[in-house]
């Protein structure tokens, strides 16, 4: 018994022992293990670490080279689309080579063309000269002449109008642009009432019964009255007023102021219109020279003959086309001067032509002869300068003008008489002048049309372009200046247009 029961604690104790060694070694085993398992996963994460650290390496080796080739594959294309451009042009200039080429040989084509005419026309033209030097073989000097001349009557006809255009065109050149500019200032310094004196006088009366005083017993009251003033005086139905008509506006002012008298008077009768009339003479002649005087004065006009500060008195009462001759003389006068001022001309000489430039005007109806002519004698009997009578007596002829200052004084006189309002006509005139100035240009040959415009200050001329070409329109315009210059009389200037076009109309059917 109690070796078995030793048996079985030496066994439990075998088992015991074991057991703590089983488990000292499983401890020591599994620590060994941890261990090793521990080392293993730092080996392994050491390795997974290297190995990416190597991926990177390969990752980026990878990447710089595919950067590097597509950089070169880059700079290729770069160079290949510089070729292409390259190409490109060299492509479009082999095309504008070839164009140019193309060009310059329809070109040459067309010199050779060109030549090969004028070739045959030379041809032509010596062979139609021999045929003419054979006929002039035969014929007189004169039939010659008359021949040749036939020949070159239209080229001296192209040449004429070469001539001519070369010659306005040098003389407009800087002529134009300097009158202007002389003209516009004169012009526009100047400021004149644009208003036209009539004819005609209207006195008011204070009753109707006044018409039969004024006619008296048999008409004996207005013939005296007519008689003795040389006007003619008009009663008609018109109410309240009777009317002064006569051409000379001295007369006339003298019987308006003697009719307004014998109103006032009241006494109507031959003797006593006598009377008046009479009085009224003495009264204008004052008044005539003081007029003339004042006149003189305002405008710097010194060391006058006193016949002609009558003489300018006067021109108040006259008129030119309705326009009042003091009022245009003295226009005139200013426009010299300021002209003269601009040129570096004596402006005092220039102002003083432009005064006495129609002091003929106010005698012309008494003497024979236009107003220039009277106007020069008169200003020559009155010891005036030279300067002064030129340029009365040839303003209306420039080219007999023996000074510049007959020039400015006819310039002057045409700017004065051609503003807007400055003169008037009647309907009839004025119609008969357009008229005439579609006439002289319609005679013309190869005109087929002429119209008046701009109140008569420019004619419209349409030319057979068949008919007439360039050079002979240039021609024709110049003609019909000229006939108008010679034939009709107007004031300031008018313009000739010759127009010249060709229409080709064609139907589409």
């Amino acid at each position: 018994m109690e070796y078995v029961i030793g048996s079985a604690a030496g066994l439990a104790l075998g088992a015991i022992a074991c057991f703590v060694w089983f488990t000292r070694i499983n401890r020591t085993t599994f620590r060994k293990r941890d261990d090793v398992l521990a080392e293993a996963r730092t080996q392994a994460d050491r390795v997974v670490v290297d190995a990416k650290a190597e991926s990177l390496k390969v990752k980026e080796g990878v990447e710089k080279e595919l950067r590097e080739e597509r950089n070169e594959i880059r700079q290729e294309k770069a160079q290949l689309q510089k070729k292409e451009d390259m190409v490109e042009r060299q492509r479009d200039a082999l095309a504008g080579k070839e164009k140019w080429f193309n060009d310059k040989s329809r070109e040459v084509e067309k010199k050779e063309r060109e030549i090969t005419t004028k070739d045959e026309e030379l041809a032509r033209t010596i062979a139609s000269e021999k045929e003419t030097l054979h006929r002039i073989a035969g014929l007189t000097k004169e039939e010659a002449v008359k021949l040749l001349l036939d020949k070159l009557e239209p080229e001296l006809e192209a040449d004429k109008a070469n001539l001519i255009r070369k010659r306005l065109d040098a003389a407009k050149e800087d002529a134009d642009r300097e009158a202007r500019r002389v003209i516009s200032m004169a012009i526009q310094r100047f400021a004149a009432e644009h208003t036209a004196d009539t004819v005609v006088t209207v006195v008011d009366l204070p009753s109707e019964e006044m018409k039969g005083r004024i006619i008296g017993r048999e008409g004996r009251n207005i013939r005296a009255f007519e008689r003795a003033t040389g006007v003619d005086v008009i009663v008609d139905d018109t109410p309240g007023v009777i009317v002064l008509s006569a051409f000379d506006g001295v007369r006339r002012e003298m019987a308006r102021r003697s009719m307004e008298k014998l109103i006032f008077d009241g006494r109507l009768h031959p003797t006593r219109i006598e009377e008046i009339v009479e009085q009224q003479k003495r009264e204008m002649e004052e008044q005539i020279n003081h007029v003339g005087k004042q006149f003189l004065q305002d405008n710097d006009i010194m060391q006058v003959h006193p016949k002609l500060v009558t003489l300018v008195g006067r021109l108040k009462y006259r008129t030119s086309y309705g326009q009042n001759v003091l009022q245009h003389v003295k226009e005139v006068g200013h426009l010299c001067s300021v002209m003269a001022a601009e040129l570096r001309m004596d402006a005092r000489i220039a102002r003083r032509c432009g005064i006495f430039h129609d002091i003929g005007k106010a005698v012309d109806q008494e003497f024979e002869g236009s107003h220039p002519v009277i106007g020069g004698e008169l200003l020559k009997r009155f010891d005036e300068v030279k300067e002064v009578i030129d340029a009365a007596a040839n303003h209306h002829n420039d080219p007999d003008a023996n000074f510049p200052y007959t020039v400015l004084a006819a310039a002057a006189d045409a700017i004065s008489a051609s503003r807007p309002g400055a003169r008037a006509e009647s309907m009839e005139r004025y119609i008969k002048r357009l008229q005439d100035l579609e006439a002289i240009a319609k005679g013309q040959q190869g005109v087929t049309g002429a119209y008046a415009i701009q109140a008569g200050r420019e004619i419209r001329v349409l030319v057979d372009a068949d008919k007439i070409n360039d050079n002979q329109a240039i021609v024709v315009a110049r003609d019909i200046a000229k006939l108008i210059e010679q034939q009709m009389t107007y004031p300031g200037e008018i313009k000739v247009t010759v127009l010249r076009e060709t229409r080709v109309v064609e139907y589409a059917r």
